[in-house]
């Protein structure tokens, strides 16, 4: 059975190259997709994702992405990655309201937290519904970056805890996975969930 893992190219994808490149590190083919014809040739899907969710979900609009996608994540295991992951949700609050992939329900909310926003750096999760995802990796330091949070009661995989407000930083929901963190920013545990990604 093939594994080829497709990597959502949009306007935004400003972190594509470094997650081809850790996905390829960890044991993965990966292969960028422009187009519904190369959505329809892959086994998996990554959405990668840095910026805002308005921006995203215009950009996927644009490049004739939007639909493919939403009806290709229905079959194929998908992982969102930081703004990959918040745009999963049904409505983004940045820059007004805008509708998601509605792939969970959830919202995406300004994080309001008393410390400096965006969350930056080294954390670690704590895993509240383990999944084959996160397998191995519970005590893990991941790398984050980001202004916004998910804001889902139902899908939890994984808390961050920042300044004493916690936050969902990863969710699972049959076969979507989303991520709040970058694992191609977060070394070995990166690697390592990339290739559970792989196995799944």
């Amino acid at each position: 059975m093939s594994n080829i893992i497709g990597l959502i190219n949009y306007g935004i994808a400003g972190n594509i190259h470094s997650i081809k490149k850790a996905i390829e590190k960890a044991g993965g083919i990966v292969k960028i997709v422009n187009t519904k014809e190369e959505l329809d040739n892959v086994d998996k899907i990554v959405i990668p994702g840095v910026g805002s969710f308005k921006d995203a979900m215009n950009e996927l609009q644009k490049d004739n992405l939007l639909e493919p996608l939403k009806e290709a994540m229905k079959a194929k295991i998908t992982l969102g990655i930081c703004l990959g992951m918040q745009i999963l949700s049904k409505l983004g609050f940045e820059y007004g309201k805008t509708d998601g992939l509605c792939a969970i329900e959830a919202e995406v909310k300004p994080m309001l937290v008393d410390a400096k926003v965006p969350h930056m750096g080294f954390n670690s999760i704590d895993v509240v519904k383990s999944n084959k995802l996160l397998a191995g990796l519970e005590y893990e330091e991941f790398y984050f970056m980001h202004s916004f949070e998910v804001v889902n009661y139902t899908n939890i995989a994984s808390l961050t805890n920042y300044a004493g407000h916690k936050f969902v930083s990863s969710i699972n929901a049959n076969n979507l996975y989303g991520v709040q963190f970058h694992p191609e920013k977060s070394r070995e545990a990166g690697i390592r969930l990339f290739q559970n990604f792989i196995a799944l």
